[in-house]
């Protein structure tokens, strides 16, 4: 498939989860060159899903240090069923397989994202046959965010493939693909034809970015119109402080109840206020036909890597408790 003319991002199969309000590129000015959804065209056979997460909790550390990638992943383990570990174009970290093998040996579950914005294809090849012999438990396909101007400018962004065709490559050696999707990105009526598409192209799981439950809803009915069968896991979004809840505040696509950011924020114990607020988010999410399971999502707090494991740690224990499991 040929990348369209005129992408900054070199995609075939957009429009990405960054559209901003009025449907504008986020790299550069102007609209989206992606007016509707590419279509897939041959049905790729995904790579089933082993196990489908009640709770996926967003990995966060320090890069390149063991003692902490250790310390964060054993507190997290020990309450969810998977980790998820992101790529940020501000803050690399040991290469995915790397990574990989030292969080199954702190006893966690990873699923790797993989960005094309750093790898062209043979290597993005290598890593995802690497990650097929640590038999992880998925890989999280994305295009990948066009880094910042400000952002290493000395480094050349490649976007060889984009994230429904590196699913395909993923699906095709032997891995399980999962793709993201963004119910409140421009335009939100075609982001579920749009994971549609990507199941197609090879995915067998879905996690969705963060959007009020009423968005989520509306995308999933949409979704299963579509055809998407696959499981879908909702984001829950966790902050309990300013810095924590303005990282997800900040993001083109993202839906943030600002009333529910102001509640947390100003409770006399906005900690437990965040905890509190994200496991209502999490029960709402869960009792929408077609969510699977929750994505514990951000930053959590501003107090350290390993103190923001603990919120989530204990967020994901409430959970449990009130789903009795």
């Amino acid at each position: 498939m040929r990348p369209r003319e005129g992408c900054p991002k070199h995609m075939a199969m957009g429009p990405c989860g960054g559209v901003r309000d009025g449907g504008g590129c986020e790299v550069i000015a102007g609209p989206c060159v992606f007016p509707t959804p590419a279509s897939w065209p041959d049905p790729v056979p995904a790579v089933p899903l082993r196990r489908v997460p009640l709770i996926l909790a967003d990995y966060t550390a320090a890069p390149y240090s063991v003692p902490m990638l250790t310390a964060v992943a054993g507190t997290l383990a020990a309450e969810c069923d998977a980790v998820l570990v992101g790529e940020h174009q501000n803050r690399p970290d040991f290469p995915p397989t790397l990574l990989a093998s030292l969080l199954q040996t702190a006893g966690a579950r990873p699923w790797m994202s993989l960005a094309c914005r750093d790898r062209n294809r043979i290597v993005l090849e290598q890593e995802l046959n690497g990650l097929r012999q640590l038999d992880v438990d998925a890989v999280l396909c994305v295009t990948g965010d066009a880094r910042a101007y400000d952002v290493r400018p000395d480094v050349t962004q490649v976007f060889d493939l984009d994230g429904p065709r590196l699913a395909a490559l993923a699906a095709s050696v032997g891995v399980t693909a999962a793709v993201p999707e963004t119910p409140a990105a421009p335009p939100r009526e075609l982001r579920a034809a749009r994971l549609a598409q990507k199941q197609r192209a090879g995915a067998a799981v879905a996690v969705l970015n963060h959007a009020a439950a009423g968005t989520v809803t509306a995308f999933m009915a949409g979704a299963a119109g579509a055809g998407v069968t696959i499981p879908v896991i909702a984001a829950v979004a966790v902050f309990t402080d300013e810095p924590s809840a303005a990282v997800l505040s900040g993001l083109p696509g993202l839906e943030l109840d600002p009333a529910a950011v102001q509640a947390v924020l100003g409770a006399a114990d906005p900690i437990e206020a965040g905890i509190a607020a994200a496991v209502q988010e999490a029960a709402v999410l869960l009792a929408v036909p077609g969510v699977a399971g929750v994505n514990l999502s951000g930053l959590a707090s501003a107090r350290g890597y390993q103190y923001a494991a603990t919120v989530k740690a204990e967020l994901a224990r409430r959970i449990r408790a009130e789903h009795g499991v």
